[in-house]
C-alpha cells in the first residue's frame, strides 16, 4: 500500500540510465559523466520531466562514493538572494575537496530562474573565480530568465515534456512493486492529469491508492479534483451536432461543481485534441478555445464567457453530422 515514504523519492532513478525520456539529452549527459568533463550546465524544461534528477545521477556517476562530500544541492527558490551566494555557495567553492580523478566539485541550483538578478550577477562572478575547482548545474522551467552572461558560461541542454507511453511503463513498474490495485481507466487517467509530469503522476497515482485503495478514472478525479474529461467530452460532441442546450447543461454542471474557468477550459482544450471529430472542427474549435483562455486569463472567467464558448463552438457545426 501506499506507505510514508513518497514514491517520487522512493522510485526517483538514482542512475543516468534509468532515467525515462529526453533520451538525447540523457546520453549526452552520459559522454560528460563517462570522460570526466564536465561543463557548467543549464538544463531547462517543464516541471517533473527529470531535470534535477538527472543531474544527481551525473553527479554520483561523477563522484561515486566522494558525493556527499563533492556536492552542494540548493533550492534556489527558497535560498535566492545575494546572501546565500556570498556565503554558501561562496563557501563551499573555496573548500579544498580532494575527488577522484582530479574531478570538480558540483554545485547543483533547482529553480534558478527564480534567483534574483544581483544574486545572479555575484554567482556569475563566483563561476569565474572557481571555474577550475568547481562545476555549476542550474534547473530551471525558463532559461531565458538566466542572465546572458550565465547562460554564455554554461551548455543548455533542453528537457521536453514525457510522453504518455513513457509515464504509462513508469506507473505500470510502480504498480508492480507497490501490488496497487488498479483499473485501466484509472492509469489512462492519471497519464491524462499528469500531461508529462512524472513528479504529478506518481503523487497523483500515492494519493489515490493511499485515500481508496483501488486506482479507477472516478476515484482519480476526485483526488486530482479535475472536470472529468467524459462530461468535457460530451459537450464537445453535443457541440459539433448543433445542440447548444444540451453542451450547456455540461459546462453548467461543472460551474456550480466549484471548477475555476482556468480548470474548466484546460480540460476543454486537452479533450479537443483526443476527441473524435473531424479535423478542421477541431482546428475549428481549438481556434475559439484558445481565444476564451485568453480572456479567461485577462481576469474575464465569468460563466457568460464559457457560455459564449459554447455557442461559439455549436455554430461551427458539421453539416454531416446535424
Amino acid at each position: 500500500m501506499a506507505g510514508s515514504e513518497p514514491w517520487v523519492e522512493k522510485y526517483r532513478p538514482q542512475n543516468l540510465a534509468d532515467i525515462v525520456g529526453n533520451e538525447d539529452t540523457v546520453k549526452r549527459l552520459q559522454v560528460f559523466a563517462k570522460q570526466g568533463n564536465v561543463p557548467n550546465i543549464i538544463i531547462a524544461g517543464p516541471p517533473g520531466c527529470g531535470k534535477t534528477t538527472s543531474v544527481l545521477a551525473l553527479a554520483r556517476e561523477l563522484l561515486g562514493t566522494s558525493f556527499k562530500d563533492g556536492v552542494m544541492e540548493l533550492n534556489a527558490s527558497n535560498d535566492r538572494g545575494i546572501d546565500v551566494v556570498r556565503d554558501k555557495i561562496k563557501n563551499f567553492a573555496k573548500q579544498q575537496v580532494t575527488l577522484p580523478g582530479g574531478r570538480q566539485k558540483m554545485i547543483i541550483l533547482d529553480e534558478a530562474d527564480s534567483m534574483t538578478e544581483g544574486a545572479q550577477q555575484a554567482l556569475r562572478r563566483t563561476m569565474e573565480v572557481y571555474s577550475k575547482t568547481t562545476r555549476f548545474a542550474l534547473a530551471c522551467n525558463q532559461s531565458d530568465k538566466i542572465i546572458e552572461p550565465i547562460q554564455s558560461r554554461c551548455a543548455i541542454l533542453r528537457y521536453s515534456k514525457l510522453s504518455d507511453a513513457q509515464l504509462l511503463s513508469r506507473l505500470l513498474e510502480v504498480c508492480t512493486v507497490e501490488q496497487v490495485k488498479y483499473a485501466d481507466d484509472g492509469l489512462e487517467a492519471i497519464v491524462f492529469t499528469a500531461q508529462g509530469d512524472m513528479r504529478q503522476a506518481l503523487n497523483n497515482l500515492q494519493s489515490t491508492v493511499a485515500g481508496f485503495g483501488f486506482v479507477n478514472a472516478e476515484n482519480v478525479f476526485k483526488v486530482c479534483d479535475e472536470p472529468h474529461p467524459e462530461l468535457v467530452r460530451d459537450m464537445l460532441i453535443n457541440c459539433s451536432q448543433g445542440k447548444l442546450d444540451e453542451a450547456y447543461k455540461v459546462v453548467h454542471h461543472l460551474w456550480k461543481l466549484g471548477y475555476s474557468p482556468e480548470d474548466i477550459i484546460g480540460n476543454i482544450f486537452r479533450v479537443c485534441k483526443i476527441v473524435n471529430l473531424p479535423e478542421y472542427i477541431k482546428l475549428e474549435y481549438i481556434k475559439e478555445i484558445g481565444l476564451t483562455h485568453a480572456r479567461i486569463i485577462e481576469g474575464v472567467g465569468s460563466l457568460l464567457q464559457l457560455s459564449g464558448l459554447v455557442a461559439r463552438l455549436c455554430a461551427k457545426v458539421d453539416p454531416k453530422r446535424v
